[in-house]
């Protein structure tokens, strides 16, 4: 159900996502690729860093995510992090996973990931790819903040 179900629902004013790296400097990369806001029509981001997939794992169950950003050659990988919480989590939010190479999509796939781009960060496909997962998160009636 997205918040166009429910007429009374306040628009969002903040969008969470989720970047798991065991790299500071791919974290920081795709934080600065991501900025406050990667559209328009979408509210400003909130971002939560971590580090390790226990670290995933509790902020996934914790609720409040709408989008997450996997490292797919973070240790442990993101790919098998991303099938775990499809597995695992009901109603899972959307999940870009960053492959190691273009080549490596398929396996973007087999971890049931939404989206995938591929290292190194791209500031223009990141954002790009994390609007259209928070667009079908939040529904059609978000309203910039």
């Amino acid at each position: 159900m997205s918040p166009a179900d429910h007429p009374d629902t306040p628009p969002v004013a903040q969008a969470t996502v989720l970047v798991y790296s065991d790299d500071r400097t791919v974290r920081e990369d795709i934080r600065l690729a991501l900025g406050r806001r990667v559209a328009a029509d979408l509210p400003e981001l909130r971002v939560v860093e971590v580090a390790t997939e226990p670290a995933v794992i509790r902020a996934m169950d914790g609720g409040g995510i709408d989008v997450a950003v996997l490292d797919g050659e973070a240790v442990p990988g993101g790919m098998g992090i991303c099938r775990q919480l499809h597995d695992e989590i009901f109603q899972c939010p959307p999940i870009l996973v960053l492959t190691g190479r273009p080549d490596d999509a398929w396996l973007a796939t087999w971890s049931r990931a939404e989206a995938a781009i591929s290292h190194p960060v791209d500031p223009i496909r990141l954002p790009a790819a994390v609007a259209a997962l928070l667009r079908s998160r939040l529904g059609t009636s978000v309203t910039p903040g």
